[in-house]
């Protein structure tokens, strides 16, 4: 596979799904592989890493960038999420590995010119809870414009993080039962140096929520040292996180405690490896975040 040099050459920038399409075609007609990393902008750490995974599996590397109207639901923080395509195209540049920007200026019809968008993807179990619980709506609305981006893309291998859990399982799911020819691969947390895991949301929080935001990722550190060391239960493990995250004054969504590929939840004594899953507010900033725990037999 190809790497990133000093020296890259520009992005090109494309907002056309025709052209996205024939760009994409003609780089598998050469016999390269293509990568794709899907984003809503606001650009981290987090997302650059995913370029690097994406780039180790790849020739050349596609990165959307679009903010998907259809996972908000009415009152949610569309309006207020990040955007600026140029900023976001500078820090590709920077780190290098990406060939395309894809940032298409809208990706449903505009009802008052056409018949409405009607056609929905819903992967019906692994979509169930955690964030769905809340956000009735917000999978369907994943589903649909990831099929659409890789209709448009066409890749062969797509990165995913892993700090979004249910969703990286939700798009493997999709991409096995609706036949895609496509690797999909999920890039670990990246954090900040006090643990808190990178996300576009977290430029939303208060000074003051900032600083107690980081007690996630300690209070889910304690219940995974804990439950490797000795038996413990599900419920257990979701008390000390639960409780953890509510002394630093954050309001738990959910804390769950489920099998890492199914996400179907643990009762009882966990005896197998699972994953801990917590969506948590700090003020009005929705946090996420997941620790996968190995259990010794």
């Amino acid at each position: 596979m190809s790497a990133a040099n000093d020296a890259a050459p520009v992005i090109e920038v494309i907002t056309s799904a025709r052209e996205m399409r024939a760009w994409s075609r003609a780089a598998r007609a050469r016999g390269l592989r293509v990568g794709f990393v899907p984003t809503m902008g606001a650009l981290h750490d987090g997302h650059l890493s995913l370029v690097r995974a994406a780039r180790a599996r790849s020739d050349v590397v596609v990165v959307s960038i679009y903010v998907n109207e259809t996972q908000f639901a009415p009152g949610e923080d569309f309006d207020k999420y990040p955007r600026g395509v140029e900023a976001d195209v500078a820090k590709l540049q920077a780190v290098g590995g990406v060939d395309v920007a894809y940032a298409p200026r809208a990706m449903y019809v505009d009802p008052e010119k056409e018949a409405p968008h009607e056609t929905f993807v819903t992967v019906e179990n692994v979509s169930k809870g955690l964030c769905s619980l809340s956000r009735p709506h917000f999978f369907r609305g994943v589903a649909t414009v990831v099929t659409k981006l890789f209709n448009v893309v066409e890749p062969d291998v797509a990165a995913f993080g892993k700090k979004d859990y249910q969703q990286w399982r939700v798009i493997q799911r999709m991409v096995r039962d609706l036949d895609f020819d496509i690797d999909v691969v999920g890039g670990e947390i990246v954090r900040e140096s006090d643990g808190l895991a990178m996300s576009s949301r977290n430029a939303l929080l208060t000074p003051e929520n900032r600083a107690k935001a980081p007690a996630i990722r300690a209070c889910m550190s304690r219940a995974a040292e804990d439950a490797r060391s000795r038996r413990m239960d599900a419920s257990e493990i979701v008390r000390v996180v639960t409780e953890g995250i509510s002394n630093a004054t954050g309001v738990v969504d959910y804390v769950k405690v489920m099998h890492p590929e199914t996400l179907v939840e643990y009762e009882g004594v966990v005896e197998s490896d699972c994953v801990v899953a917590i969506a948590a507010k700090f003020g009005e900033v929705r946090l996420l975040d997941n620790i996968e725990i190995s259990i010794n037999p």
